[in-house]
């Protein structure tokens, strides 16, 4: 089983490290062809946070592994709640109170309560992909429209600032975008088969190793960035990030797997993983809801929802003995 942990840390390595050039390309390409900011920082960086979970979870799908794709999915959510913002908030206490943040919450709570209905059944079929997607077009471009309403709010200065500071050529802008993708495909490769042959050598499904393994892994590029940005004192950006990252999986990464190859997950995700990723949404809405619409996730919050992921992941250990 050597070779196929090799292959899995490898693969997570480069991914990481591709998802950031890939985003880079891509901004500065868009950029050059005169693309506004603005739409750059929500389209652009906001589809490039969640690549390294979107090209896992469609050669998942293509190479007849789709429970990887669900299990990517699910438990990148709830590890970028429990286990990302978590610990963020143990280290920096996070203030939310931007309009965009409180419009966005109920859209990911929304989002949430579809991927529920959509799967209730045990069947992800290619229309429930379609839905899916649908829902990510129509919740991109609502976010889009909102935010050039409030070109003011921190998540709009966030991005521009970025986007100044990164300033590249035109050729090397294309040159990262086109290596960058590449490099995303081949480390997304190279992890859907070390995942897939560490699942048959424990005996465990390949949805649980996308719960776990390749879930923490393709989230950790967001635990760096969320506390940065919360040292700079932008609260807004991590919990921003933390939404649209949630969304894109949601949608975009099941649906996405759904419409490449559709499957039947697992029933312990009924049981287990939509009950989770549920309360850890509700528990994310009810505190950035309180006080009037501003609220501060404490170090003391942020302890229990470190808690919580532990318990979880001591639940699924229990559950698939």
């Amino acid at each position: 089983m050597l070779i196929p942990i090799i292959a899995l840390i490898l693969g997570l390595v480069v991914l990481i490290w591709s998802a950031d050039r890939f985003i880079d390309g891509a901004s500065g390409v868009a950029s050059h062809l005169g693309m506004p900011p603005l739409l750059i920082g929500i389209v652009i960086v906001g589809f490039g946070t969640s690549a390294p979970e979107l090209v896992v979870s469609a050669l998942a799908a293509l190479q007849h592994n789709p429970g990887l794709a669900l299990g990517n999915a699910f438990g990148s959510n709830i590890a970028n709640i429990a286990l990302i913002l978590a610990t963020t908030t143990v280290i920096i206490p996070i203030t939310v109170q931007s309009s965009i943040l409180r419009k966005e919450l109920p859209l990911l709570t929304g989002a949430t309560l579809l991927s529920a209905i959509l799967i209730w059944d045990l069947e992800i079929s290619f229309v429930d992909g379609l839905i899916m997607l649908v829902a990510l077009v129509g919740v991109m471009t609502w976010t889009t429209l909102e935010s050039m309403k409030n070109e003011g709010d921190a998540l709009a200065e966030e991005f521009t600032e970025e986007l100044n500071e990164k300033k590249t050529s035109l050729g090397l802008s294309i040159f990262w975008l086109v290596f960058g993708l590449a490099a995303l495909v081949g480390s997304s490769k190279s992890m859907v088969w070390g995942a897939t042959e560490i699942a048959l050598s424990l005996g465990v499904s390949e949805f649980v190793i996308g719960l776990t393994i390749v879930a923490v892994g393709t989230s950790l590029p967001e635990l760096a960035s969320s506390i940065t940005a919360a040292k700079k004192g932008e609260h807004d950006i991590v919990v921003g990030n933390i939404i649209g990252s949630n969304l894109f999986n949601t949608l975009a990464v099941v649906g996405l797997a759904a419409v490449i190859r559709p499957f039947n997950p697992e029933a312990n995700i009924l049981s287990r993983d939509l009950p989770v990723t549920a309360g850890l949404t509700l528990a994310l809405f009810f505190v950035c809801y309180r006080r009037g619409g501003a609220g501060k996730i404490t170090r003391l919050e942020g302890s229990l929802l470190l808690l919580s992921y532990l318990g979880y992941y001591a639940w699924i250990f229990l559950s698939e003995r």
